[in-house]
């Protein structure tokens, strides 16, 4: 079946700046393959730089495996050079992935005013 604008593997990314040593980064669209390169790209550039680096999810549509691994890849780059990447706004498909894949207790989810769940 070919691919329909309304499913085409888009994802754009807006930054956000708090403080010297944080960043936000809002995703819209589709965490899928063929776009997960674009999350990758924006995110890594602030590792090592910023020492806490927010993935607010709220707008993100739908992921897949690929997003999935790109999400993980960029948490272990971000421990690697001791910086911490946090997620926000997590939708019950991204939620529902993390936890299948025991990646729901890795990551740190923060609530919409920076404070940290545990």
């Amino acid at each position: 079946m070919p691919e329909t604008a309304a499913t085409s593997p888009t994802l754009t990314t807006e930054i956000k700046y708090y403080r010297n040593d944080v960043v936000l980064v809002l995703c819209h669209g589709r965490l899928v393959a063929g776009s997960e390169g674009v999350l990758y790209t924006t995110v890594h550039q602030f590792i090592p730089a910023k020492k806490r680096i927010i993935l607010d999810l709220a707008d993100l549509q739908h992921t897949d495996s690929m997003g999935l691994g790109t999400l993980a890849r960029l948490y272990v780059s971000a421990q690697s050079a001791g910086c911490s990447l946090e997620l926000m706004h997590l939708s019950k498909q991204i939620r529902h992935l993390l936890g299948l894949t025991n990646l729901f207790d890795v990551f740190t989810v923060i609530a919409e005013s920076g404070i940290k769940f545990l």
